[in-house]
């Protein structure tokens, strides 16, 4: 009775080591290519993670890239863009890491004109989705909060219908902005860009290209300098009068 108690006591127990113990490193399936340009790999400036690019085919003329995060070693393997969305990984992406090698930012093409950010947090050999959803979606949604949206008369449930709207990362992190002039925190400021047009539409209204904000990595808040405002009253663009 004793032995057969301790006998199931056991098996409890390996079962539960097994269910923590570490899942072997992962890595890109067989049926993935690499993306062997030089240009298509990224290294983290503290030289501990390596960010490489796979693709297949997904049905006719339909291909999706997964993005694949190693240590030095290339021992061990994450994937970045997991399942939500993998759909937004129809292109080849850029890469860019905070100087401290914490944070990366995923610059990516979703079709012609159209483009987005994805921000990661690293911790050691791991990567975590650093925001509830794509930051571009989060730097529009702060710009349908601001008063420019609606001088511009725009509404947050236009989004889906404004043409080839883009966010993309302002030249400048890789040094904090120190380029530009900034004093700030190391590796806790992004500087965004958006734009869109109105070439879609059948009675175009005003649209903006530039406009630049700022996400603090620190707070996920979103803000606008005074010299981005100043710049920011500049960038909106008119639609020229129907000539006759």
């Amino acid at each position: 009775m004793a032995a057969s108690w301790l006998l199931r006591t056991g098996i409890v127990v390996l079962l539960g080591l097994a269910a923590v113990a570490p899942a072997s490193a992962a890595s890109p399936g067989s049926e993935l290519t690499k993306l062997t340009d030089p240009d298509d790999t990224f290294t983290s400036p503290d030289g501990q993670v390596i960010i490489e690019q796979y693709w297949k085919d997904k049905g006719e003329d339909d291909r999706v890239y997964e993005y694949w995060a190693f240590d030095a070693k290339h021992e061990h393997g994450v994937l970045l863009n997991r399942d939500q969305y993998i759909d937004d990984a129809r292109y080849p992406a850029g890469f860019r890491f905070s100087p401290n090698s914490q944070w990366v930012v995923r610059m990516q093409k979703l079709g012609s004109g159209t483009h987005t950010l994805f921000l990661y947090r690293r911790s050691g050999s791991q990567f975590s989705e650093a925001t509830p959803k794509p930051l571009g979606d989060m730097a529009w949604d702060y710009f349908y909060s601001q008063p420019i949206s609606r001088q511009i008369h725009r509404k947050s449930g236009d989004r889906d219908s404004i043409d080839h709207p883009q966010v993309h990362l302002v030249k400048g992190a890789d040094d904090n902005y120190a380029s530009q002039g900034r004093h700030w925190p190391d590796s806790r400021y992004l500087v965004l860009s958006l734009s869109f047009d109105a070439q879609g539409e059948d009675h175009p209204l005003p649209w903006v290209e530039d406009w630049q904000c700022v996400f603090d990595t620190k707070t996920d808040k979103f803000s606008i300098p005074p010299d981005l405002a100043k710049n920011n009253a500049e960038t909106i663009n008119y639609p020229k009068p129907k000539m006759g």
